[in-house]
């Protein structure tokens, strides 16, 4: 597996990664309109949209195929994070997040993160500390707000 920084030319495998693992995992707790809405605002147009306000994306490659990706918005919030169903756990999602999150700290971060995690996605969120912080919502789909405080422990990149 290779972590890179994500390109152009990743956006429609992406795309297609991010709509069956959201098929799989989230959209069935949703009505059939919201799920539809959420697909359209996160398709290929919508990554695009989110590379050029700034996000920061990874791709995970695997034998030359993207096998998942995570977005981070503004340093700190977790927005995408998505491995293909044919990579489930094989240490992708954790990976990238390792790779996200060096890439984010570096001086003056405040080592705060955050994101709405689905509800199949709170166990392994927990599992890298983040913490809820509130109960469930529901705006097309279900999340769960959450954060996570990197340990002051954690050294910031860039710093002794």
């Amino acid at each position: 597996m290779h972590i890179r920084l994500f390109e152009p030319a990743d956006i429609p495998a992406a795309a297609a990664v991010l709509r069956r693992a959201a098929e799989a995992f989230i959209l069935h707790e949703s009505a059939p309109a919201d799920a539809a809405h959420f697909l359209a605002e996160h398709d290929a147009a919508g990554l695009r949209r989110n590379l050029d306000a700034g996000f920061v994306y990874h791709a995970a490659i695997v034998d030359g195929v993207l096998a998942g990706f995570i977005g981070v918005r503004g340093g700190t919030h977790v927005f995408h994070l998505f491995v293909d169903l044919a990579y489930q756990r094989r240490g992708i999602a954790r990976a990238l997040w390792q790779a996200a999150r060096a890439a984010a700290l570096t001086p003056g971060h405040a080592g705060i993160f955050t994101v709405n995690a689905s509800n199949v996605s709170v166990a392994f969120y927990e599992a890298l500390g983040f913490e809820r912080t509130a109960p469930m919502q529901v705006a097309q789909v279900r999340y769960n707000p959450m954060r996570l405080v990197v340990p002051a422990s954690l050294p910031l990149v860039g710093t002794a």
